[in-house]
Formats: structure tokens, sequence, C-alpha cells
């Protein structure tokens, strides 16, 4: 499985944390109860979900923070520092059997599920269920994109974006923009309680550089599927990014937050 680059991270990130639903953070810091809950985040990048996160949670919460690419772990050392109670780990996720949850209260992961197969996700739920840890998954590509000002072309483009999105990321065919829909139903059936919010990014003309790699990334993806001409493709984004900057344009690309913790029963 490979990483992402840490630019296009950076970029990202003040969008997925003004996406996210704020009252299932909400209900994830109510529902760490022990005395110094414990988080394992998996696919950490350079810590995103760690810096949103921390002033939300109670004091103390340890994290460990996970990814299979040592340029991003080393980013996020560098950019969280010695802060207490914050260890470092390398790992691929295709090796489930050794995810560290020994004592982790709930795993955090964001921008992940839509990369990953069914198969991988019924192994890391049997994993999780297993040990009884709890699940926060945010900001999951659900395969809605829509524009202020339209284009002929937007469904199209869009049909074959989640097309592409059900690629192999490295963790087998990947769910796309049914990831969160499917952990919900099969965490449901370990009888976990499962708690799903939308948290759409709202992009306006302020955010023209992240709009910018976005709709390149959107295009390159469209014409790897190969279903539009690379023309109509191309004059879909140069229309795009002319309209980034038109008065009242913006974008909204849908996501969505899922909350799932294990019975009181089962803990």
């Amino acid at each position: 499985m490979s990483g992402f680059d840490k630019d296009w991270l950076a970029l990202r990130e003040p969008a997925d944390m003004a996406a996210r639903d704020p009252a299932l953070v909400e209900q994830l810091a109510r529902a760490l109860t022990t005395s110094s809950p414990q988080l394992l985040d998996i696919g950490c990048g350079t810590g995103s979900t760690y810096r949103t996160l921390r002033p939300k949670l109670p004091e103390p919460t340890r994290w460990t923070l996970l990814d299979y690419d040592p340029t991003l772990i080393a980013e996020a050392r560098r950019r969280i520092g010695s802060e207490n109670g914050v260890t470092f780990c390398q790992l691929d996720l295709n090796q489930l059997d050794d995810l560290p949850l020994e004592g982790i209260d709930c795993i955090t992961a964001s921008a992940l599920f839509d990369l990953c197969s069914a198969a991988f996700c019924d192994r890391f739920t049997a994993r999780v269920a297993g040990e009884n840890v709890g699940l926060y998954a945010a900001l999951n590509y659900d395969g809605v994109m829509t524009w202020t000002v339209p284009h002929a072309l937007d469904a199209e483009v869009v049909r074959d974006f989640n097309t592409h999105q059900q690629g192999d990321k490295g963790l087998g065919p990947a769910l796309g923009p049914s990831a969160t829909s499917y952990l919900k139903d099969a965490l449901t059936k370990e009888d976990y309680t499962v708690l799903v919010a939308d948290s759409p990014w709202i992009l306006e003309s302020d955010a023209g550089e992240l709009q910018a790699e976005l709709l390149r990334g959107i295009a390159n993806a469209v014409l790897e599927v190969g279903n539009l001409p690379p023309e109509a493709v191309s004059v879909w984004l140069a229309f795009r990014r002319d309209a980034v900057a038109q008065e009242g344009s913006s974008c909204r690309i849908g996501h969505t937050d899922l909350l799932a913790m294990p019975s009181l029963n089962a803990r």
C-alpha cells in the first residue's frame, strides 16, 4: 500500500477539519470512559486526525499513530514533536494480525476506508470486534460531487471518477462510495452501536488551490477509466478551473463519518 504526498495532505487538512461532523466527535469524547484512553490512528499520514481531535478529547489521551509510509511518519514526528502520550508505528495495513491493539479503546482513521476492499473490511471488523475496540472512521467519500456552476459533463465525470475509486489502492478492490454503509452493516452484525453523519467538503473560491489540485486528480482518474474522450475531459477541466473564481461558485464533495462502539455487555 502506497502513501499520499505530504503536500496534498497539508492542502486538504483545513477542509477536513471543517468538514468533520462535530456531534460525532462529541459522541466519541463521551464514549472514551477510561481514565486514560488509548487511541490508535491508522493511516495517520502527517497526523491530521491527531491534531484535529486532541483538543476535543479527554485528557490524558494516549495516541499511537500508524502508517505504512516512513516519509509520512517522519513528517508526523516533525510536526507533533515530543508531545507526551504519542508514539509512532510503521505497519502495512494488510498485516491486520499485527495491529497493536492491546489496551486500545478506539481506532481512528480519516479518508481511509473508501480505499479498502470488502475483504479487508471483513478482516478488520473481525479483528477489532475480537478485541472490543471502537472505531471512528471519518471523511470517507460518498460518491456525490456537485458544483453551483454546472457543466453538461458533470454527471459523467462523477460516474467515471466513482468507477476509478473502486480500483485497487493497495488493500484490494476498493469499496469507494459504499465503504461507510458496508462498515456500518458489518459492525452492526458484531453488536456494535453505529452512528453515521455527513461530513462534506464545501469549497469556496478561497480554497482555490485545493480545488485546482482536486480537479486535476479527478480529471486524471477519469482519463484512466477511459470512457470519455481526452479532449472532452480537457474542456471540462478548463471550465471547472475557470469557474472556481466566479462569484458564488462552490463545490460540495460528499463524505461521511462513522462512530462504532462495542456494546457494554461485550466490554
